[in-house]
């Protein structure tokens, strides 16, 4: 696969590659140390925060507890003036582990294993932070609680701000299917934390149960998630379609990195790129019925939420038989 990071790096990897290792990926060896800290309490209370290789040392196989990852984060937003010495865990700033792998214990990391949002950081911080935290791969500066992307064409997009590194991630997706890998630019689409049973794979397949290789039309498809997961199921076709570019753009190298080669246009029109069982195109949702002459089996409607469906389901279904909203 040929797909390289816009850090230049060899940050994407085919999916089958990642999965190879993931159960050991966050696993620690015999000789890690596990640090307790209390996440609600002062760090500075807890730990001399000048004693770094006593507690933010290494072990020799590279990994490191998160929360001891965490704490020399916080370490360095203290001396750099972002927080008080009265700041704990909990209020430091949001960790995005990747690959983003559901399981029931505190991962180790290993290095560039982790992209951190925070809305106070500024960007001499998060350059120190990528410079000395070695588990971190990138910082964004932006509300946790605001959604990125565009929630329809008459609404104005919001990202995160990159400051420092590389904010590319991978989420592993469950599904009965078999399991996926979803990449993201994190600064341009919506955190979703991986569930081992996440609700729209679950949706999904109640769906796909009443149909034999249907074909799919995926609306709002965003990173591209549900459509891949309809691929994998067998779906004879596949359109993805979002109005928001850089879903387009991350979708195009999701379905390359599981397997699903891709041949772009090589034109301006409103198809960007197909293969052999799917077509992806950039268009308003209210307009997609001009451009697709086709009657699908099923049209997927997955908008942000508290958005208003309705003018979604109406486009949806002028082009499908069965509108699904998830």
């Amino acid at each position: 696969m040929g797909i390289r990071c816009r850090c230049g790096d060899t940050c994407i990897k085919p999916i089958s590659e990642v999965l190879e290792d993931i159960e050991l990926f966050y696993k620690a060896c015999s000789d890690c140390k596990t640090e307790k800290i209390k996440k609600f309490s002062p760090l500075a209370e807890q730990i001399n925060l000048d004693d770094i290789d006593t507690h933010f040392g290494s072990c020799k196989c590279g990994k490191r507890q998160l929360d001891i990852v965490m704490a020399h984060v916080l370490k360095v937003m203290i001396d750099e003036g972002i927080k008080d010495k009265k700041a704990n865990l909990r209020n430091a700033c949001v960790p995005l582990v990747t690959p983003g792998y559901p399981s029931n214990f505190i991962p180790y990391l290993p290095e560039n294993s982790l992209v951190i949002l925070s809305n106070e950081v500024d960007k001499k911080c998060a350059e120190k932070i990528v410079k000395e935290v070695g588990e971190v791969k990138g910082v964004l500066k932006g509300d946790a609680r605001k959604t990125v992307g565009i929630k329809d064409s008459d609404s104005d997009s919001h990202v995160y701000e990159l400051l420092a590194g590389c904010d590319l991630r991978c989420d592993i997706i469950h599904t009965p299917y078999g399991a996926l890998g979803i990449y993201k630019y994190q600064h341009e689409i919506h955190i979703e934390f991986p569930e081992v049973k996440p609700p729209k794979i679950g949706i999904l397949e109640k769906t796909l149960k009443d149909y034999d290789k249907p074909s799919v039309l995926d609306c709002t498809c965003g990173p591209g998630t549900l459509g891949i997961a309809c691929l994998k199921a067998g779906a004879q076709k596949v359109v993805f379609n979002d109005i928001w570019r850089p879903a387009i753009e991350i979708t195009l190298i999701n379905l390359e990195a599981n397997g699903f080669p891709v041949k772009h246009s090589g034109n301006e029109g409103e198809l960007i790129a197909f293969g052999d069982k799917f077509e992806v195109y950039s268009i308003d949702i209210r307009e997609l019925a001009n451009y697709l002459d086709e009657k699908f089996d099923i049209c997927i409607v997955d908008t942000f939420p508290g958005v208003d469906t309705t003018e979604f389901i109406e486009a949806a279904g002028k082009l499908g038989k069965k509108v699904v909203v998830i």
